[in-house]
């Protein structure tokens, strides 16, 4: 049983029947990819009911062709072919598929926090945000509405209950290349005790191969790499095209370049064009030629003031996160080792963590760190277990 999309571009909200035997019936969070979709596949290899989901989270023709955005981008998440193609995984397997509208609630919970940081300076990551605040709350009531207690998704991790702690917790996948848990860091234990991550064990090469063997029609189909509402990448023109469809201009936040010392070196037409640790644009908008290549250091909304030196400035140890979830712990209660990670992309690295005022939390790195930016995630690991994670600020 497939759901009917009445209109593609805003697919209604499907009518929901209930499953045979809530605790066996699984659903899965079928985004289009060859992971998600793979899940399926191996799912009902393994004797389980299934019914598939996918959250229509943002209309792709909405901006397009718009204050410098292209008409067409590929390579993106939760697009309309990726709706389409889920569809036709789940017709492949017949199991019954129905697709969610959240795009009101994806805005508001998503794209408007998004906006709003990055005029204030810092660089918000939405992708976790949509994890967080909507993905999985969302997935898990739709879910339990239609009579199945588990959800499984494409994530690469593992979840596990640990008897002694008496808590589930998040590991680290064994594909480290792959490795997601940045960003489901905002997960609660309820969350977790309903969510399956299959191919928490799996290399990707294998999950292909599985692909291939079920003769899934995304088994060769690319990795998406834009983030759903910004495509090409390119986070200015979105800005743009998206406040002024809101009847809004772009806030006037020029202002002086100025060295850690306070020097004046420069000027910049908004601080909305930087983030720390960047050095694209800035060389050129510094008063006099300067040898050395010059970067973000930090950005002050309050002054509109962009902060710039050299590569060596950008390293501390220091940093500070707020709206901590913690996994493996119920609260952080003094000092503690972890190994932490600031971005994505970053190699978890020797800290200490210690309770502070508010609910914050201070990390000390053992060796100075390169662009630790505000708006980014901080994650604590004790080896594979995810400790909890927060906001930098």
């Amino acid at each position: 049983m497939i759901a009917a999309i009445d209109n593609p571009t805003n697919p209604a909200d499907a009518t929901t029947p209930v499953a045979p035997d809530a605790a066996s019936t699984i659903a899965v969070a079928m985004s289009g990819g060859v992971d998600s979709s793979a899940v399926a596949a191996l799912l009902q290899m393994q004797g389980h009911t299934l019914v598939g989901l996918t959250l229509q989270l943002w209309d792709q023709r909405r901006l397009a062709g718009k204050d410098g955005i292209p008409e067409q981008v590929t390579g993106r998440c939760c697009s309309l072919d990726d709706v389409y193609d889920a569809r036709r995984v789940a017709e492949q397997l017949g199991i019954p598929y129905y697709v969610v509208n959240q795009q009101r609630r994806f805005e508001q919970d998503v794209v408007q926090p998004f906006v709003s940081e990055y005029l204030a300076g810092r660089t918000p990551i939405p992708c976790t945000l949509c994890n967080n605040h909507l993905k999985f709350d969302e997935l898990l009531k739709t879910a339990r509405g239609i009579g199945a207690e588990r959800v499984a998704t494409g994530h690469y991790a593992r979840v596990q209950y640990d008897e002694v702690r008496g808590r589930w917790l998040l590991l680290r996948p064994a594909d480290r290349s792959k490795d997601q848990t940045y960003f489901l860091f905002g997960l609660t234990q309820e969350q977790l005790s309903r969510t399956l991550f299959p191919l928490g064990e799996m290399v990707k090469p294998a999950v292909r191969a599985m692909a291939e063997e079920h003769n899934l029609r995304v088994a060769h189909k690319p990795d998406s790499q834009e983030i759903c509402f910004i495509p090409g990448g390119d986070y200015k023109a979105f800005l743009s095209a998206y406040l002024h469809e809101q009847g809004r201009t772009m806030p006037e936040t020029k202002g002086e370049m100025v060295t850690a010392t306070g020097e004046v070196v420069g000027a910049h037409e908004g601080i909305h064009s930087f983030t720390v640790g960047q050095h694209k644009g800035v060389q050129h908008q510094l008063h006099k030629h300067h040898a050395e290549p010059f970067y973000v250091l930090g950005i002050e909304p309050a002054t509109n003031r962009v902060v710039v030196g050299q590569e060596p400035e950008l390293h501390t140890r220091h940093g500070v996160a707020d709206r901590v979830n913690w996994i493996s712990i119920d609260a952080l209660r003094g000092p503690m080792r972890v190994q932490a990670k600031i971005r994505h992309r970053h190699q978890p690295a020797e800290a200490t963590i210690e309770p502070l005022d508010g609910g914050r939390v201070a990390i000390l790195f053992d060796e100075p760190q390169r662009a630790i930016t505000p708006g980014q995630a901080a994650m604590f690991f004790e080896g594979d277990v995810v400790v909890g994670g927060g906001w930098l600020v």
